[in-house]
């Protein structure tokens, strides 16, 4: 993806932060990006004028007072690859004050309309890097921890000490292996917990493989492309760069038109952007191939 096509995706939101985006185009834009708001600004950053991407890295800072776990994806990724840590800093202190050491997480949050302990997967890619590298080590260990054990299913619901299943998001949800890869992987740089890491990435690869179609993760045969590029950043993090290349291969040149990579799956269940392009998707395919060019460039650094 190149800058042109930020650019034309600049154009068609105007001040909204684009969420997903059917075949024809056409976004759909919240006012403040909902959970995905950071791999809006991470992808400025990336590929936009810094004074651009600084502009809407000042409208994450609503999110720094939302109780959610969340905190973790939108301030690590949409923040990190910038040029000023405060905000990055101050979503870092706000995570570890709601963490919960009975629990031993920091629970998922009432911002999106949930009620009680949850502990979610999608909680814990962004959340485990971000306290880490604020200073919080020992809050993200046992936040991963407690993830890594619960990794038979995507949320649960704590009740009188003890560990429910919920049943949203499902089992065998796409995205869920993906992120709890990509969080394994980004703590590496802090946590001793490469042997965790590489584990997951077997795990990963023996269930999808690297060939299509099983490098697109698939739910009751549907394609989600996002769960395959986040995959893919986070295989590359971990030296599987034979691996994590193939898969973004295998994404540009079967699932991307006119620069936007489609296909991808936000709520199968829900049926909403079931076959779209989706603004995380966008954000890790742009990453991942920033990764191949530049194994040590500022991409890598986080």
């Amino acid at each position: 993806m190149t800058g042109d096509r930020v650019q034309s995706i600049l154009d068609a939101v105007g001040d909204r932060f684009p969420l997903y985006a059917d075949e024809s185009g056409e976004w759909r834009t919240t006012r403040r990006g909902s959970w995905a708001a950071g791999f809006w600004t991470g992808l400025l950053w990336l590929r936009a004028d810094p004074r651009i991407a600084r502009t809407w890295t000042q409208r994450l800072t609503p999110w720094l007072t939302a109780d959610t776990a969340t905190q973790g994806m939108i301030f690590w990724y949409g923040t990190r690859l910038g040029d000023d840590d405060s905000l990055a800093r101050q979503a870092a202190a706000a995570l570890a004050s709601r963490f919960d050491s009975a629990a031993g997480v920091v629970p998922w949050g009432s911002a999106f309309g949930d009620s009680g302990l949850r502990a979610r997967v999608d909680g814990v890619a962004g959340t485990v890097p971000l306290l880490a590298w604020a200073g919080y080590t020992d809050l993200a260990a046992a936040h991963l921890r407690t993830h890594l054990a619960l990794a038979e299913h995507p949320a649960w619901d704590r009740h009188d000490g003890r560990w429910r299943q919920l049943a949203e998001p499902p089992p065998g949800w796409t995205r869920g292996d993906a992120w709890l890869l990509l969080a394994t992987a980004d703590a590496c740089r802090w946590l001793d917990v490469a042997d965790h890491a590489h584990k997951q990435a077997q795990r990963w690869l023996d269930q999808h493989g690297t060939s299509p179609p099983p490098a697109v993760t698939t739910m009751d045969g549907q394609v989600d492309t996002s769960a395959a590029a986040i995959a893919a950043v986070a295989l590359l993090k971990l030296g599987y760069r034979s691996e994590g290349e193939l898969i973004l291969r295998q994404l540009t040149a079967q699932h991307t038109r006119d620069g936007r990579l489609l296909d991808g799956c936000y709520d199968l269940p829900g049926g909403v952007a079931v076959n779209h392009e989706l603004i995380w998707g966008t954000f890790f395919l742009v990453w991942g191939l920033e990764l191949l060019e530049h194994p040590t460039g500022r991409c890598a650094d986080m």
